[in-house]
């Protein structure tokens, strides 16, 4: 964790301080290397990028972009080498820790996402914008060296992002344009998808982790799953207001104010009491279909239009899709994937911030930017509360990648969540 221009690292089990580092300035950006021996801080508004090893604090290294400036930062899959994007997008600086060499890669698009390494880590894709028109060029991590230097038949092109096992890369265009297109390693283009033509179109994808599916979320409320042998649609999955199947369990949050026994009233009250006294507790009913969802008209004439499917991702064993339609912005959608039917609505007192599966097992986190965690697996629902003084407000989680704890982020603090390590 980073506080201003300080560096703490902490043990993951015990949160006891292991190192502290103090950079040139106020960090702005961390990340680990893939092996977890050294720490990436980036200093965007001075341009400066600070590395830190753990296993040796006393070594350092400081990469300046001086008057390009710095935009983004981040490792290489292997641990050694840092891309930096400067300012304007002109370049992308490929900085090597072992040899203290530097290349070049020029031309990098400004999209949501641009760059996109093979989960190997074999490869590199980077998005380009030459004389108007978007192109994608291949690099082989090892010596980034180019291998594919292709175009791409898109308009605008908005993100790309490799499938799991490194054969397929999806790229998409701007929302105005509904365009998935997916090449083969050597830039062949294998299938282009377009599910209609006018309205606005492709909003995320996500892969699933045995790379057979591609979900497509669209700004239509609907998502479509193609197939990874003819890269055909093979179901739409609707986000309706009204869930009336009554094969959906619909799981309602419902809050209602904590009881205290009158006789264990004392003044001044104590700390416990006090907290007791004021706090509310929250559980899920299973409601009876059919269910109204709030749903909230989006405005039409304001940029950003809250509407469509935003947020979507496999579970770890393929077996789960959870999906949220900006238009019904309390609820998460969890659909079986084996059946390709809808299993199980959560149904939130507030919206949705976050979800993210467990990387062991068919387990998913919720939070709604209060101070609850909600977790769902096929066995049901449970709340669980985060103790402590004040509002603890999570606007983010993380799974440890064991599944055994998880990170919870507010606004200026962070907890970790720790589970039982045996199944129930």
């Amino acid at each position: 964790s980073c506080m201003q221009h300080r560096l703490v690292v902490r043990n993951a089990s015990s949160l006891q301080i292991l190192q502290l580092y103090t950079c040139l300035d106020q960090i702005q950006y961390i990340e680990w290397s893939s092996d977890s021996q050294f720490i990436l801080c980036a200093m965007y508004k001075r341009g400066i990028v600070q590395v830190w090893s753990l296993e040796q604090p006393d070594w350092h290294c400081k990469i300046d972009e001086g008057s390009a400036g710095l935009v983004a930062s981040c490792w290489s899959p292997d641990g050694r080498h840092i891309l930096n994007t400067t300012e304007f997008h002109l370049r992308i600086t490929v900085w090597s820790l072992c040899t203290k060499s530097v290349s070049y890669i020029k031309y990098p698009k400004a999209c949501q996402q641009g760059v996109a390494f093979t989960k190997d880590g074999r490869y590199m894709a980077v998005v380009e914008r030459r004389d108007c028109k978007d192109f994608i060029s291949i690099f082989v991590c090892r010596n980034w060296q180019l291998l594919r230097h292709f175009d791409t038949e898109t308009q605008d092109l908005f993100g790309i992002e490799w499938a799991p096992n490194g054969c397929v890369l999806a790229a998409w265009d701007t929302c105005l344009e509904y365009k998935v297109l997916l090449y083969s390693l050597d830039g062949r283009l294998l299938s282009s998808f377009r599910a209609y033509e006018w309205p606005l179109g492709v909003k995320a994808i996500a892969w699933s982790p045995s790379s057979q599916f591609l979900a497509i979320g669209s700004f239509d409320e609907k998502v479509r799953i193609l197939n990874h042998v003819t890269w055909k649609k093979i179901t739409e999955l609707d986000h309706p207001a009204i869930i009336a199947n009554k094969k959906t369990i619909v799981y309602k949050e419902v809050e209602k104010s904590s009881t205290v026994d009158t006789e264990r009233l004392s003044f001044p009250p104590t700390r416990a009491l006090a907290s007791s006294l004021f706090s509310t507790q929250s559980k899920y009913d299973i409601s009876q279909v059919p269910v109204s969802l709030q749903y909230i008209k989006p405005v039409a004439d304001r940029a950003n239009p809250k509407v469509g499917v935003g947020m979507l991702a496999f579970s770890a064993d393929n077996c789960f899709l959870a999906t949220k339609n900006d238009n019904i912005p309390n609820a998460v959608w969890i659909w079986d994937i084996r059946k390709l039917k809808l299993s199980v609505v959560l149904e939130q007192l507030c919206t949705i911030q976050c979800f993210q599966w467990d990387p062991c097992q068919p387990r998913l986190a919720v939070c709604t930017g209060t101070s609850r965690v909600y977790l769902w697996s096929p066995a049901g629902c449970v709340v669980v509360r985060v103790p402590g003084e004040g509002d603890f407000q999570i606007m983010s989680l993380s799974w440890h990648s064991s599944g055994d704890s998880m990170l919870l982020l507010s606004k200026d603090n962070f907890c970790v969540c720790y589970l039982e390590t045996e199944e129930v």
